[in-house]
């Protein structure tokens, strides 16, 4: 593997966007070390080069070897540099300009530009190639899963919603009385499992996925970062910017994302899904389903 160039001690360091773009082509045992580190990154600028070997399985060598590859001279100056970035951070703005006072706008105003912004960053970075891999395997799917925790079971059961409402077999885990590795074993080769996961990124979700792609289970990632912990076992990822005025994570482009990937399932799939769509309004008219004066 060729070796980054050394990086200008004053340049910005995103370690998990490093990461992400020289994985491919990392040995099997810096793999092992590259996954601790993007796994605990908030955990790096306290992790000495004999943790990681003992946390990773592997050696003081490859530890080493993997920050050189990286571009950096060891893993001390690695380590320095995150620490220096979080340091930057955590002097940095008020993380939630609401609950400081700092805020001039009105909550309303403040909270929909911020939720404008993550929906424009979100299409921005989001590669479309991978947005028509994704289509493509819900299309092909026997049947589609979706899975996440929190928030993101809500995301999940909507997902499933739309998915069906176009004709596409589709249901999210639940996680009111089994758990997710409970469940899975319904899961097929033929099927795929779409997972949501956010920061904090959840050990179950994680491990339930990973577990579904060592059987040749197809998944994909719905996710705030394309190394989160997650895209390493999927087969397709899509980012999504979730920045909040608040603590928890925004929703406003996964739902885009999500109305997106249902109306291009249903453009590419029309006469199916235009087909499930009327025999629905139909059968629930008959039904007294609706509100009529």
């Amino acid at each position: 593997m060729e070796r980054r160039g050394k990086r200008s001690r004053n340049a910005p360091i995103d370690l998990q966007g490093l990461i992400q773009s020289a994985y491919p082509d990392l040995p099997e045992n810096q793999r092992k070390v590259a996954d601790v580190l993007v796994q605990r990154l908030r955990e790096v600028p306290f992790l000495s080069v004999l943790d990681l070997q003992e946390i990773s399985g592997t050696s003081k060598a490859t530890v080493v070897r993997l920050a050189q590859n990286l571009g950096f001279s060891g893993y001390l100056e690695l380590r320095d540099r995150v620490r220096e970035g979080a340091q930057s951070e955590l002097s940095g703005a008020e993380p939630f300009p609401l609950l400081s006072g700092e805020s001039t706008e009105e909550t309303l105003t403040a909270v929909a530009r911020q939720d404008v912004k993550n929906i424009t960053q979100t299409i921005g970075q989001i590669d479309r190639a991978a947005f028509d891999r994704v289509t493509d395997l819900i299309l092909k799917a026997t049947h589609v899963y979706a899975c996440g925790l929190g928030i993101s079971s809500l995301l999940a059961s909507v997902l499933s919603y739309s998915l069906n409402q176009v004709a596409v077999r589709a249901t999210s885990f639940s996680h009111e009385h089994e758990t997710f590795f409970e469940q899975m074993h319904q899961v097929r080769p033929t099927d795929v499992v779409i997972a949501f996961s956010f920061r904090p990124y959840s050990r179950e979700t994680v491990d339930t996925v990973r577990a579904l792609a060592s059987r040749g289970v197809p998944v994909v990632a719905i996710t705030d970062r394309v190394t989160a912990p997650i895209c390493f076992v999927s087969k397709a990822a899509l980012p999504i910017v979730c920045q909040n005025l608040l603590f928890t994570n925004s929703i406003s482009a996964v739902s885009v994302l999500i109305n997106a990937l249902t109306t291009e399932v249903a453009l590419r799939n029309r006469r199916r899904a235009t087909d499930n769509l009327r025999k629905t309004e139909q059968l629930l008219r008959r039904a007294g389903h609706y509100f009529t004066e």
